[in-house]
């Protein structure tokens, strides 16, 4: 007889156990899951906890501040308050060093009366007038200019006034004419020549003159041509003349 009881209660015994095992496991797999997944369980339990501030009203989605955790107003205030903050930090920092040594403001764009107005010297002033017209697009000016960089060096002390003319497009002024005199290292005056015929401005230099570049004229304190070269310089010759206007000068 208890051969036939033993199986029933066998039974019985793992049902029991396959019941309260899967009423257990009924009630924590959700939780764990959840956490897993996204963890608003356990957001909720500690929210609920008030580990940390909630806000009284809820909060609309966009990007706050790390650690921010405030209502609109709150927010607005603490972007203002970066604002000024970038703000103060910007205006603390030293000014930009200018690209090129001869910046937009130095190269001065002239037209024909600027033109004029060079070359028809202040009676005060008894300096020699060397007059250099190059663009950046003339292969002679830019092999020459070397040369005449060397020259304003050497006799700027002695009382030589140089300006160097550029006949480039006035588009250049920011561009191609600073960008060859920084890598010339050239800081004698230059000026730009803008105008819409040049015919008026050649003419108004030399009537020798049909507007070959480069071109290189030198004046005397009388304003009279001693010296003019069209092409590409000869650096003895330029020097001899010089040294005649300087020594007449002293």
């Amino acid at each position: 007889m208890r051969m036939h009881f033993r199986p029933p209660i066998l039974f019985i015994g793992v049902a029991a156990i396959l019941y309260f095992g899967c009423a257990a496991l009924a009630q924590t797999p959700a939780v764990s899951a959840a956490k897993q997944l996204d963890g608003v369980p356990f957001i909720s339990a500690r929210l609920s906890q008030r580990l940390f501030p909630v806000p009284s009203e809820p909060l609309s989605f966009g990007p706050r501040p790390r650690g921010c955790f405030c209502d609109e107003d709150c927010f607005a205030a603490l972007q203002e308050k970066q604002r000024i903050q970038s703000r103060q930090r910007f205006q603390s920092m030293p000014p930009w060093p200018p690209l090129y040594p001869h910046a937009e403001n130095e190269i001065r764009v002239i037209d024909l009366d600027g033109l004029k107005k060079i070359l028809q010297r202040d009676p005060k002033d008894t300096r020699p007038l060397l007059i250099n017209f190059w663009a950046t697009w003339c292969d002679p000016c830019r092999e020459e200019f070397p040369d005449l960089v060397k020259l304003d060096s050497d006799y700027r002390s002695k009382g030589l006034n140089f300006v160097a003319v550029s006949l480039d497009d006035i588009t250049d002024i920011k561009t191609a004419v600073p960008k060859f005199l920084n890598e010339m290292k050239a800081t004698m005056p230059v000026v730009l020549l803008n105008v819409s015929d040049p015919e008026p401005a050649i003419k108004a230099v030399d009537d020798k003159w049909d507007g070959q570049l480069p071109a290189t004229f030198l004046y005397d304190k009388d304003g009279k041509v001693i010296y003019r070269h069209f092409g590409k310089i000869k650096p003895d010759e330029l020097r001899a003349a010089l040294d005649k206007v300087v020594v007449s000068k002293q």
